[in-house]
């Protein structure tokens, strides 16, 4: 099982490169991003957007992208359709928006049939947090509102794809809530009795769910212990299922502000995936979904 963005560098560089798609590259984080992944034997890339501002861009700031295709598209949507169109003709295997709104740059992968997955799009935060020896994986923090179970039911799949492709084949999943008790006045706590359900009865698969848990008893054996919670996942827990999309980006955000943790993240649920980054993530944090979605691409 990997358990650190150094590790998933390292199989990145042994299985890829891949290539990605960016779509609007004329971004300076962006490219840059893309050139270091280059230099590291982690991925190629294909230049959707304004050309003479990447290369504008690029000269400026000292950026390599020598050996980069570049597809001249001013038109930040159709800059969206023809970076998606590369991967549906096979000419990319990744996904990356640039300098454009998420909303966009989704609309145009779920426009093409041959990307469009059976699952809902959800985004999936990797965070490696100091003093714990592995990755945690946590969903949604940036895409499903309010999730309703059936929803859930996907994200969870999502995940436990992701967790695949970072071999771990029988990830433990803890969906958490503010308690570990079932209340009939809380309706996220019911949603995790349901998952739970589910996954005893195999209809979702490849991984053991437990819940609901707090999050100090899904990651903290000692908590888990202290009150009495005696489950495979408890204290265990590899993947984070949360209740609704505030309570996922807070606890991304918490993780990178305050635990000073390292992070990647994918939207996941098309056939391919999907590198969408916050303007305000590092260069570190954007090389590393890059490197994720390599693995991903992969599996």
């Amino acid at each position: 099982m990997i358990r650190s963005f150094r590790e998933i560098i390292s199989c990145a560089k042994e299985r890829g490169p891949k290539t990605v798609a960016v779509a609007v590259a004329q971004d300076a984080e962006v490219l840059a991003a893309v050139s270091e992944a280059a230099d590291k034997g982690i991925a190629k890339a294909i230049l959707v957007g304004d050309k003479s501002r990447i290369q504008k861009i690029a000269l400026e700031m000292g950026i390599n992208i020598q050996g980069f295709e570049i597809i001249d598209e001013a038109d930040k949507v159709m800059a969206c359709s023809k970076a998606v169109e590369m991967v549906s003709l096979g000419r990319a295997d990744i996904v990356m928006k640039g300098i454009i709104d998420t909303s966009v740059i989704l609309k145009a992968v779920l426009s093409d049939e041959t990307l469009r997955g059976k699952n809902v799009l959800s985004h999936i935060g990797v965070t490696e947090v100091k003093g714990y020896g592995k990755l945690f994986i946590f969903s949604d923090p940036g895409m499903n509102i309010a999730p309703d179970l059936s929803q859930k039911a996907q994200i969870v799949e999502n995940s436990v794809s992701l967790a695949k492709a970072l071999d771990n084949d029988n990830p433990m999943v803890g969906i958490v809530c503010a308690v570990e008790k079932v209340n009939p006045k809380m309706p996220a706590t019911l949603d995790a009795q349901q998952l739970v359900i589910m996954n005893q009865e195999g209809r979702i698969k490849d991984c053991v769910i437990g819940g609901p848990f707090a999050l100090d008893n899904a990651v903290s054996a000692e908590a888990a212990k202290h009150k009495g919670i005696n489950h495979p996942v408890a204290g265990n827990a590899d993947i984070l299922i949360v209740p609704d999309i505030e309570a996922g980006n807070i606890l991304y955000k918490s993780l990178v502000y305050f635990a000073r943790a390292k992070c990647a993240g994918l939207v996941v649920g098309a056939n391919v995936p999907i590198v969408v980054t916050s303007r305000a993530d590092n260069q570190e944090a954007k090389l590393n979904s890059i490197a994720l979605a390599v693995l991903l691409a992969n599996k």
